[in-house]
């Protein structure tokens, strides 16, 4: 596989991922008060940025796919907020708020993928 194959895999990735987040994220905000319910203790200072990266990662993977020099920057900016999201997801942690398990996979596979 070469490099322009490998990028157009990973913006077309980048794309549904953010859709599924912007999906999924728009469920736990504005759903129906079951789906609110479901998604229990979640932080919400995460919860909100992760509606909000979804865009983000629509974005750049668009930009990807078309290559536009703006969405490196793009990426590595949204890989730089999910690192500081992460880092004060810790500290309400360790402060010992109250907070979904879940919520530790979904931040690392961010993470991993920004």
């Amino acid at each position: 596989m070469n490099k322009q194959n490998v990028l157009n895999w990973l913006a077309k990735m980048a794309i549904a991922f953010g859709a599924v987040t912007v999906y999924s994220g728009g469920q736990a905000l504005f759903g129906s008060p079951e789906a609110r319910t479901a998604v229990g203790n979640a932080v919400p200072l995460v919860l909100w940025f992760n509606f909000f990266a979804g865009f983000v990662y629509i974005l750049a993977g668009v930009g990807l796919l078309r290559r536009r020099p703006w969405a490196l920057y793009a990426a590595l900016a949204l890989a730089s907020t999910t690192a500081l999201i992460a880092a004060a997801f810790g500290v309400h942690v360790v402060s010992g708020g109250v907070f979904e398990m879940r919520t530790i996979g979904a931040l690392a596979i961010r993470c991993c993928s920004g």
